[in-house]
């Protein structure tokens, strides 16, 4: 998969319905020694884009449970 396939897709904590936000700007941590994806980092922006502010929340690569046509479900353990 690509990282342009994951942008706008909609976050949703499986556990409690909850949703988190949709992906736009992403960045991938990755483990030098074994290649392995780590974390998915995403850069939330103010309102459509506007404003300065900017939240940055980062998934561990466990938490994701499924990664579907539009929606990506995670646990927040």
């Amino acid at each position: 998969m690509r990282m342009k396939s994951l942008a706008k897709k909609e976050v949703i904590n499986v556990e409690n319905g909850e949703k988190l936000g949709v992906l736009g700007r992403a960045d991938l941590i990755i483990d030098p020694e074994s290649g392995l994806i780590k974390s998915l980092v995403i850069m939330n922006n103010g309102l459509i884009g506007f404003g300065s502010s900017k939240k940055e929340m980062v998934i561990d690569w466990s938490q994701i449970e499924t990664i579907g046509e539009e929606t990506i479900l995670l646990k927040k353990h």
